[in-house]
């Protein structure tokens, strides 16, 4: 992956997995964004990414927990 901006990290031990992370990316792509989740093993952590992202997107239009955070990330 070249650049991606990070629109949620949730935690991959938590007791309802990778939902959390798919339902905030069905919640991006019914507002017409290309989200989808992957695995940081680094972190182990989910993380709900938009690839090759320049534009600048806010959680928090898309309902989003307090828990989520946003950065960019390259790799």
């Amino acid at each position: 992956m070249k650049h991606a901006q990070v629109l949620g990290t949730f935690p991959a031990g938590s007791p309802r997995g990778s939902w959390p992370a798919e339902e905030l990316a069905a919640r991006l792509r019914s507002q017409g964004r290309a989200a989808e989740v992957v695995m940081d093993l680094a972190t182990d952590a989910f993380l709900v990414v938009v690839r090759g992202s320049a534009e600048v997107v806010h959680v928090d239009a898309v309902e989003a927990t307090p828990a989520q955070e946003q950065f960019t990330a390259a790799s």
